[in-house]
């Protein structure tokens, strides 16, 4: 039998979080997750193309997931900057 979570689980901090994020900032985060995701299976994957650290694998997620989220949030916050432009 499952127990009541209080109020302020961290749960709910989660997705109140979640929800007051902007569409920009999702976007980025998730295409961030993916190239993360991606530099991880590559590092695993093709062993022979990398040395094989712990340091090149942090470097390899690090560098990937913060240019594909930068980019990506750049890219959705003008568009979404440009849209609401010709709305008004």
């Amino acid at each position: 039998m499952e127990k009541n979570k209080p109020v302020g689980t961290s749960e709910s901090r989660q997705r109140r979080l979640w929800k007051r994020l902007g569409t920009a900032v999702k976007i980025g985060i998730l295409f961030a997750i993916v190239a993360g995701l991606m530099a991880a299976t590559g590092w695993v994957v093709r062993p022979d193309y990398t040395s094989r650290s712990l340091l090149s694998l942090f470097l390899a997620v690090a560098i990937s997931a913060g240019t594909w989220g930068l980019v990506s949030w750049a890219i959705a916050a003008a568009a979404i900057e440009a849209t609401g432009e010709e709305e008004e």
